[in-house]
């Protein structure tokens, strides 16, 4: 008889709750997790800006491709995004974490540069929202629409973390944004810069205007040194981070790699970096010396940056390249008062 009681009782809440007028709240999708690199979501970082900070460390399995910092700005009607991630497969989940912070349909995505550990996400924000904006620089569209950087980026990601699947074809951005340029969203206010040639030659650096929020793509990185490819220029990083500590004011600055803050915890430690690289590089070659020769004395200035992820890996092989900008920098400016001479 009890039994039978409590079974009544049971099938009655049941009922109740299946007829109950007031809708069923799921849970919010759990967070996005990383094995030994724990849990990620975004948080709200400035004003209607939230942010994802990946794990600070290079491509691997174990963090699926993801480590960078992809971030969201919440209009009146919709959501924009910045740098949505490295993959079909990443995009998919931080797709989930973007619902836990706005159910509103995403209008745009913003790409700061060419390398696809930034942008090989777009693929899975189209699959959803398939007339979405996605704006780059005019640099960035041809070389991964054109110059095959896109595949060059896809066989760097697949060898290091083999977690591609689904990721091709690719999501390429259409809508061109150039140095100087502002365009509205929803209300949210963006204004771009884009350096000739700083970490690529096909960066932006977006200026969320309502917020003061400052994006700077891999321009700047915190705790990890990433490479600097055949597009990218050492003394052209250091002069455009040299502009931006001089001709900003934002109230949040937000690196490809690693933590944001204000201006001077955000930028200086990568920039004081890349100028002891300039500087101890020009010292070599004045010396007739190679890189390799003075490498050891180099790290040594920088003994304080050792625990940054890939130091001792590209430390030297960043060293290498301000030492041929320098060479290659003089070459010009021989042939340029060799050309101001003949024209006398």
């Amino acid at each position: 008889m009890k039994k039978t009681i409590l079974i009544s009782l049971l099938l009655g809440c049941m009922t109740a709750t299946l007829m109950a007028k007031e809708p069923i709240i799921l849970p919010a999708s759990s967070n996005f997790t990383l094995g030994k690199y724990g849990s990620f979501k975004f948080e709200k970082a400035n004003d209607n800006v939230f942010i994802m900070h990946g794990p600070i460390v290079s491509p691997n399995k174990e963090n699926e491709g993801f480590m960078n910092n992809p971030a969201v700005i919440e209009g009146e009607h919709g959501l924009i995004v910045i740098d949505p991630g490295g993959n079909y497969n990443v995009g998919k989940k931080i797709l989930a974490q973007i619902e836990n912070v706005s159910k509103k349909p995403i209008l745009a995505v913003l790409n700061t540069h060419k390398h696809g550990d930034h942008w090989f996400a777009n693929k899975a924000i189209v699959e959803k929202y398939p007339k979405v904006d996605i704006y780059a620089h005019p640099n960035m569209i041809k070389a991964v629409k054109e110059q095959g950087e896109a595949e060059v980026w896809y066989g760097i990601l697949s060898r290091t973390t083999g977690n591609l699947e689904g990721t091709k074809t690719f999501a390429f951005p259409t809508k061109e944004l150039k140095d100087g340029q502002k365009i509205e969203v929803d209300g949210q206010n963006f204004e771009v810069m884009h350096p000739t040639v700083a970490h690529s030659d096909t960066d932006l650096l977006i200026t969320h205007i309502n917020s003061k929020t400052l994006f700077l793509g891999d321009n700047v990185m915190r705790g990890r040194l990433g490479s600097f490819d055949d597009s990218s220029s050492i003394l052209g990083n250091i002069e455009l981070l040299e502009a931006v500590k001089n001709d900003t004011n934002a109230t949040l600055y937000v690196p490809g790699h690693g933590f944001s803050g204000n201006k001077d915890e955000t930028i200086d430690p990568f920039l004081n970096y890349l100028k002891v690289l300039s500087i101890e590089g020009q010292k070599a070659y004045e010396d007739d010396k190679e890189s390799y020769e003075v490498k050891d004395e180099v790290m040594k200035k920088l003994i304080h940056l050792k625990d940054w992820d890939a130091f001792e890996k590209n430390m030297a092989a960043h060293l290498n390249k301000v030492m041929i900008e320098i060479g290659e920098a003089e070459l010009e400016e021989d042939d340029e008062k060799e050309e101001e001479d003949d024209e006398e």
